[in-house]
C-alpha cells in the first residue's frame, strides 16, 4: 500500500472514530503518541516517534524515517450530584436534586498515525494525525427532566488534528521546527430544552438537540530542541490559537454566535540522559482556556445582559491550566520500560460546577506506565496505560438563584490504554 493511501485511510478512520475521548488536562489530551502516553505525556524535549510534531515539531528532525500507527482505548467515568435545588417552572415548583450517572456512552477508540522522513542530514518532514481532545457526557437519567428536559442529556465534542511538519537542524544537536495544525471538530448537545424556555439564549432554535455540527480551522505550532549540555536536552514549544469556523447549529449556545476556537498552549521541557540506558524527562505546559470565550466566560455573564450565543455570552467558566509532567524511560535488551506522573491545576472553579455537569474535565493527577519491544532493526511494538485518579469539584451554591439555587458536585476518573506499531526504514 502506498503511503498516501495509508494516510488517507487513517484520516478516514479518525474522522469516523473521533469522539469525546480525551478529556484529561481540561479537555486536551495528556500526551500524543503511545510512547509519550506511557510517560504521562512527556515529550517536549524527548521526541520518540512519528507523533513528535504533535508536541514539538522540532522533534521531527531527530526520530528518523518511520511510520507509527496506534489506537487508544479510553474509558471515562463521570457523575454529578445536585442538592438543595428548589425551582419554579411553568409546570410548577420542582427540584433537580439527585445523583446522575453520565456514562450511558463510556467506551471510545481513537486511532493515530505519525510519519517522518529525513530528506537530508539537516532537514526532516512529517505528518501527524491525532485526536487533539474532547469532552463527552451522556446522562440517560436526564438531570433536567424535572425542568421538562426529555431524552438523554449531554454533549459530545471531538477534535481531530492533521499536522504536517518541517524541522531544520541548525547544528548537529539543535533543531527548530514548525507545523501547520489543520483541525476538524464536531459537537452536539441534547436534552436541555428547558433552558430555551427560560429565555437564556439569543437564538433558542440553535441551542440544543440539533444533532452534530462541525467546523474546520487552522493554527500553527513552533518548536526548538537542542542539547544545552552533553547529557541535557532543552525543548520549547508554542501553539497558536486554532481559529475555527462557528458551530452554526449552536450559535444560540456558544459565545460569539457559535464560536469555539481551540486554545493556544505552550511549554518547556528537559530530558536528562543519566546513562546509556536511563532517561529522565520533565515538561511544564500552559493551556490558555480563558482566551476562548465559549470556554472561559463564567455563567455570571448571563445575569449582566449577555445571553448565550452573544459576543460576550456565558461559557463553561474554565480557568487557564498549568500542567507539570515527569517521566522516565529505561532500556534493557530489546525492551524499553517507561513510567510517569502528571499534575494539572483545576480548570473548573467550584462556582462554575452547574454548566460543567456537561463538561466535567476536573481530573488533576495522572499515573502512567508503558513499554516498547524492539523487533529487530525495523519494528517496534509499544503500549501505554494511564489512570487519571477520581477528582471531585464541590460547587456550593453553584446553581444560580434564577434556576432555583442549590449545590452541584461533579466528578471524573479515567483509564486509557494505547498500543502502537512502528516501522523504521
Amino acid at each position: 500500500m502506498k503511503f498516501s493511501k495509508l494516510v488517507g485511510s487513517m484520516i478516514a478512520a479518525n474522522l469516523l472514530a473521533i469522539s469525546g475521548a480525551h478529556a484529561t488536562n481540561g479537555y486536551l489530551s495528556h500526551g500524543y503518541g503511545v510512547k509519550a502516553q506511557g510517560m504521562a505525556g512527556v515529550g517536549i524535549a524527548l521526541p520518540q516517534d512519528g507523533l513528535a510534531a504533535a508536541t514539538n515539531p522540532a522533534g521531527t528532525a531527530f526520530v528518523g524515517d518511520r511510520v507509527d500507527i496506534g489506537v487508544t482505548y479510553f474509558r471515562p467515568s463521570r457523575n454529578a450530584k445536585i442538592s438543595g435545588n428548589n425551582a419554579m417552572t411553568p409546570m410548577g415548583p420542582t427540584s433537580l436534586d439527585g445523583s446522575y450517572d453520565g456514562n450511558d456512552t463510556q467506551n471510545y477508540l481513537v486511532p493515530e498515525i505519525g510519519y517522518t522522513k529525513q530528506l537530508s542530514s539537516k532537514l526532516g518532514v512529517g505528518i501527524a494525525v491525532y485526536g487533539n481532545g474532547g469532552m463527552a457526557t451522556d446522562y440517560e437519567n436526564n438531570p433536567f427532566a424535572n425542568f421538562g428536559g426529555s431524552g438523554n442529556a449531554g454533549v459530545d465534542l471531538s477534535q481531530l488534528f492533521i499536522s504536517p511538519s518541517i524541522a531544520y537542524k541548525v547544528t548537529e544537536n539543535h533543531a527548530i521546527g514548525a507545523a501547520v495544525n489543520f483541525a476538524y471538530q464536531r459537537f452536539k448537545m441534547e436534552g436541555v430544552q428547558p433552558f430555551v424556555a427560560f429565555g437564556v439564549s439569543s437564538s433558542g432554535g440553535d441551542f440544543t438537540n440539533n444533532g452534530y455540527d462541525s467546523s474546520i480551522g487552522w493554527g500553527i505550532r513552533l518548536g526548538y530542541t537542542g542539547k544545552i549540555m552533553p547529557n541535557l536536552t532543552l525543548g520549547l514549544t508554542w501553539a497558536s490559537k486554532t481559529y475555527m469556523d462557528e458551530f452554526d447549529k449552536y450559535k444560540g449556545l456558544f459565545a460569539e454566535q457559535g464560536g469555539f476556537d481551540i486554545p493556544s498552549n505552550y511549554g518547556i521541557g528537559l530530558a536528562w540522559q543519566v546513562s546509556n540506558n536511563l532517561v529522565l524527562a520533565a515538561d511544564v505546559q500552559r493551556i490558555d482556556y480563558g482566551s476562548v470565550k465559549s470556554i472561559g466566560n463564567p455563567i455570571e455573564k448571563l445575569f449582566v445582559g449577555n445571553l448565550f450565543g452573544t459576543n460576550d455570552g456565558p461559557g463553561f467558566g474554565w480557568k487557564d491550566v498549568t500542567v507539570g509532567k515527569i517521566g522516565a524511560a529505561y532500556q534493557t535488551g530489546d525492551w524499553t520500560v517507561r513510567g510517569g506522573y502528571s499534575y494539572a491545576t483545576q480548570p473548573v472553579p467550584d462556582s462554575q460546577a452547574f454548566l460543567n455537569i456537561f463538561a466535567p474535565g476536573v481530573v488533576q493527577h495522572h499515573l502512567s506506565f508503558g513499554a516498547t519491544w524492539a523487533q529487530g532493526k525495523s519494528g517496534e511494538l509499544s503500549f501505554g496505560y494511564t489512570h487519571a485518579f477520581k477528582n471531585t469539584v464541590k460547587g456550593e451554591g453553584a446553581i444560580p438563584a434564577n434556576f432555583g439555587g442549590g449545590d452541584v458536585e461533579i466528578d471524573l476518573a479515567e483509564d486509557m490504554f494505547g498500543v502502537a506499531y512502528a516501522w523504521k526504514f
